[in-house]
């Protein structure tokens, strides 16, 4: 018997093996290319490069690529569909004129001519836009097989190429004859006051052949581009690209102009190169992995210290203050000997002022912790990858609105336990009041978005979608926990309370409210401000983010560390006779996200070159919405903890 199930459990892993080498999540399926022209259902022949929007570190407005005039697709090929997530970003991913065989190289293949005429005030609107795009280094993003077509250059003191995943319009000379940007690709991008468009590109793209393998045809490693200015002859029909002068377009020139967009292909194979690492050159030009792990060690020493200093002072001090107590209570005498936090058992769990706010604030940072928990859980799975665009945000969006019943349950018993009676008002609260605040600022900043015409203003019909969401799910979701919360009996505390409140004594410098609470959130902003680093990198300045294992393990860090800096604060008030510990122990923690916008605003003001006043209005603006959830989360944090850990230390003592 025991022979079968042990051949059993082999024949059933041997199975999930089977299974699991052929699993691929959705839209991450290998494609497979022959160079004949037959039909063929297990490879293809046809490549089209896909465009995106455009973007720049200059300038948070991203526009789509048709606001350039740059060349569009004459052929009205379907424009693949695009999830929740990637609306939401602003990514609009469009069919292009740049087609071709695979396997065949091309050169100097003509895309489209772009004609712009004197005295047109469209044509010459078009023009200085293009010019005003070129002065703020937008960048083009192309697609390829679902992988990004990269730029990679070198970079100074470093022995690796850096390949970014977009490439400049082109570059701009000054009329003091500065040269900005992308200029210094070439000694011919030099002439003062112009423009120099970028109208050719030589594309590279890398395949590993399938012969031998378990597929048919081959598959795309990579696809490399190189940029330049040409200023091409045409003889009739034909455009010479072998011309060594750029084309340039003089700031204050109102000519006509004509620009040619062109482009070569070029296939090269390599079979030292597997499909599934294609992404591996990409991430690995970015020289970061050191600074994560000095950033985890960084964490790691904090939590380490603050560990320590739990062990010490609580666990030492506290168990011997609880056996000296339960003595005394034996002895009869614990009316001539209390002191310290005993004095204040019985007003302790006395009712905190606005406590309808305070459960509101809970229960949404519960929601959004354990959101952000299970979204880093599926991005350490693979699930988020950076080759499924949109993922990240969708998943956010939409565990934020399925978890919205835990953010009803958490709300409606920290309101029971304060004693709140207006449970209809509890849930109205919850349901509305920080997702209509985060929906209102979205609003307007998506409307200075529209005001601009660029792609990332949120459709019309994409805002009913998550105006359904909120309403149609979200809030049932939320009186739906709300009703079991407020079904379960209150939570009984250890000790009794007082009709009458003790007087505070006063309080020293280190114990009063705000000294402590500025201070609480050092250490838990000490723990996460390097990732925090290159979180703002991905924003706002279109880097690619993809250390998902150590940000889990920063955010469990973060964790750890606001609950101890609370409880070792909460202790250090309830020693000094201070009881009102329900508000101090959320917004100690909660500092944290005051250091953070100052930390953005540091960030705004040395590593970004944003100009202008709606960028500015942008940035903080979404700024403001991730320092509000990312206080809220760290407040429910400090606050969950010191609730433990009140009702433990109250619930060991004896009292009469």
């Amino acid at each position: 018997m025991d022979i079968i199930l042990k051949r059993s459990r082999i024949y059933f892993l041997l199975w999930f093996v089977h299974v699991t080498e052929s699993f691929y999540l959705p839209g991450l399926a290998p494609v497979s290319f022959c160079k004949d022209d037959k039909s063929n259902d297990k490879c293809k022949n046809d490549l089209m490069i896909y465009v995106n929007r455009l973007d720049s570190v200059e300038n948070i407005i991203p526009y789509e690529y048709t606001s350039f005039d740059f060349c569009t697709d004459e052929d009205t090929d379907p424009s693949p569909s695009e999830n929740l997530g990637q609306v939401v970003f602003g990514e609009r991913i469009r069919p292009s004129p740049y087609k071709f065989k695979f396997g065949e190289d091309k050169k100097c293949v003509h895309a489209c001519k772009k004609s712009y005429k004197k005295g047109d005030a469209d044509s010459l609107k078009k023009l200085e836009f293009l010019k005003k795009g070129i002065s703020e280094n937008y960048q083009h993003h192309w697609i390829i097989d679902n992988m990004p077509i990269t730029w990679c250059y070198d970079v100074a003191d470093s022995p690796k190429k850096y390949c970014a995943t977009g490439f400049p319009i082109g570059c701009w000379v000054t009329k003091q004859g500065q040269i900005k940007d992308a200029c210094v690709i070439s000694n011919k991008y030099t002439e003062a006051d112009t423009y120099y468009v970028f109208n050719h590109v030589d594309i590279t793209i890398e395949y590993h052949d399938g012969q031998g393998e378990q597929w048919n045809g081959a598959r795309l490693l990579s696809a490399k581009i190189v940029p330049s200015s040409i200023n091409h002859k045409v003889n009739e029909d034909t455009v010479d690209c072998t011309v060594v002068e750029a084309k340039g377009l003089k700031g204050q020139d109102d000519a006509a102009v004509d620009i040619h967009y062109t482009y070569s292909v070029k296939f090269v194979n390599s079979q030292n190169k597997k499909w599934a690492s294609r992404w591996d050159y990409i991430l690995e030009s970015m020289p970061h992995t050191r600074i994560h792990w000095f950033s985890i060690m960084n964490s790691l020493v904090i939590v380490l210290f603050l560990s320590g200093m739990i062990g010490m002072i609580l666990l030492r001090t506290l168990h011997r203050d609880i056996s000296r107590y339960n003595q005394l209570i034996d002895s009869g005498e614990e009316a001539q000997e209390e002191f310290g936090w005993k004095l204040v058992h019985g007003d302790v769990f006395r009712p905190p002022r606005a406590g309808m706010f305070l459960s509101v604030c809970v229960g949404m940072g519960t929601q959004i912790g354990i959101m952000i928990f299970v979204t880093l859980g599926f991005a350490c799975l693979g699930f988020l990858s950076p080759a499924n665009r949109g993922a990240l945000m969708t998943c956010v969006l939409v565990l934020f609105v399925c978890l919205a019943s835990v953010g009803g349950y958490f709300s409606a018993r920290i309101y029971k336990l304060v004693g709140g009676e207006r449970w209809k008002s509890n849930v109205i609260f919850t349901s509305f009041l920080f997702p209509g605040l985060v929906f209102g600022i979205f609003f307007i900043l998506n409307l200075a978005l529209w005001t601009k015409q660029s792609s990332a203003a949120i459709p019309f019909s994409t805002l009913v979608a998550l105006l359904a969401l909120w309403f149609g799910v979200s809030v049932p979701l939320t009186f739906l926990g709300a009703y079991f919360g407020f079904k379960k009996p209150a939570i009984e505390v250890p000790v009794r309370t007082n009709q009458i409140p003790r007087q505070v004594p006063e309080q020293s410098i280190y114990t009063k409210p705000l000294p402590c609470i500025v201070m609480g959130g050092i250490l838990p902003f000490g723990c996460i401000f390097i990732q925090l680093f290159f979180i703002l990198n991905s924003i706002w300045s279109h880097q690619i983010y993809y250390m998902f294992g150590f940000l889990f393990l920063v955010y469990i860090i973060l964790l750890i560390t606001c609950s101890e800096t609370t409880v070792l604060l909460c202790y250090f008030h309830l020693c000094a006779e201070d009881y009102r510990w329900w508000w101090r122990s959320f917004l100690t923690s909660g500092f944290t996200g005051v250091y953070l916008f100052i930390y953005s605003i540091h960030y705004f003001a040395t590593k970004l070159t944003i100009t202008g006043h709606t960028s500015t209005f942008l940035y903080f603006g979404y700024t403001f919405i991730m320092v509000l959830l990312f206080s809220l989360l760290t407040g429910t944090i400090g606050f969950l903890a010191c609730f433990y850990f009140v009702y433990k230390i109250y619930g060991a003592v004896k009292v009469d």
